[in-house]
């Protein structure tokens, strides 16, 4: 294998004990780190301060990770004027706050026989939503309700 110094300069290929050995001098481990290679590449380091600087470099990268929320808002075939006013108003926060949105138009009982009604809703809010947010997904059923996707224009 491979050695390469805790300064990292190369120590040059040698055999595993010998490499323990080397490792056992500077009182610090030995850390394979590309074993696909050929030959495999090991270093003499702390292993502790490795594994340290490890988790210290995925958390870094968990914070410039970005998590898209997809919020829904449900309705109703039959709902009445002032409440898909407050409903659009709600979708206007949430779209403005950068959230995705989902649309969904739940059907009861025999509303499944007038599905027309659920279309006028959904063309209703895209109308509404329209100068702000972009439909990301047409309005399509999926069992008993009519879903669309909306994202921030």
């Amino acid at each position: 294998m491979r050695i390469i110094s805790p300064d990292g300069g190369q120590v040059g290929i040698m055999s595993r004990e010998q490499a323990l050995e080397e490792a056992q001098k500077y009182n610090l481990d030995l850390v394979e780190i590309a074993p696909n290679a050929d030959p495999p590449v090991c270093r003499i380091m702390d292993y502790g301060k490795f594994r340290y600087q490890q988790s210290k470099k995925e958390k870094q990268s968990k914070k410039k990770q970005h998590v898209i929320q997809v919020k829904e808002i449900r309705l109703r075939p039959n709902i009445e004027e002032h409440d898909i006013e407050f409903k659009m108003k709600q979708a206007r926060k949430f779209i403005n706050a950068g959230h995705h949105l989902r649309i969904r138009v739940l059907f009861r009982g025999r509303q499944l026989a007038y599905p027309e009604l659920g279309q006028n809703i959904m063309k209703r809010v895209q109308q509404e939503l329209e100068d702000i947010a972009k439909m990301d997904k047409e309005p399509h059923n999926e069992g008993r309700c009519i879903v669309a996707n909306f994202v921030k224009k």
